[in-house]
């Protein structure tokens, strides 16, 4: 078996399992913290609890934390990103040209970056306006 291989294995099919009764046994913890009042929960010997506070404040805390990164996450995207009128948005340091080597001839050609002013060359200059140059 290679080594890091996303494939099945019985190891990660046990851990997949232990991972789903743990999240089950937890849910069913916090639900029976939240359901059943502190007198039972004392009468039963369950004395060390957080308070019933934490059960919609936890909660709470974490989707607006989790809001907070998708926000923070979204904006330092947005302040990476060049301005529309940059022209790091057309081409970059590793774009190649496209001039065809005469072997090419006829041929297709490699794949490769195409230069802005050849493509409003091909779509906004008419046959005529463009052999008048």
């Amino acid at each position: 078996m290679v080594e890091g291989s996303p494939s099945p294995v019985s190891e990660r099919g046990i851990y997949g399992f232990v991972l789903f009764l743990g999240s089950n046994f937890a849910f069913f913890l916090y639900c029976v913290w939240a359901f059943v009042p502190e007198e039972w929960l004392h009468s039963v010997g369950l004395t060390y609890w957080p308070q019933k506070y934490w059960v919609l404040a936890g909660p709470i805390y974490f989707l607006v934390g989790l809001v907070v990164c998708l926000v923070v996450l979204f904006g330092v995207n947005m302040n990476n990103t060049a301005p529309l009128d940059s022209v790091d948005n057309i081409t970059d340091v590793y774009a190649q040209s496209q001039k065809a080597a005469a072997s090419d001839k006829g041929g297709v050609p490699r794949l490769k970056d195409v230069s802005i002013s050849d493509v409003n060359k091909l779509f906004y200059l008419s046959p005529s306006s463009s052999t008048n140059r």
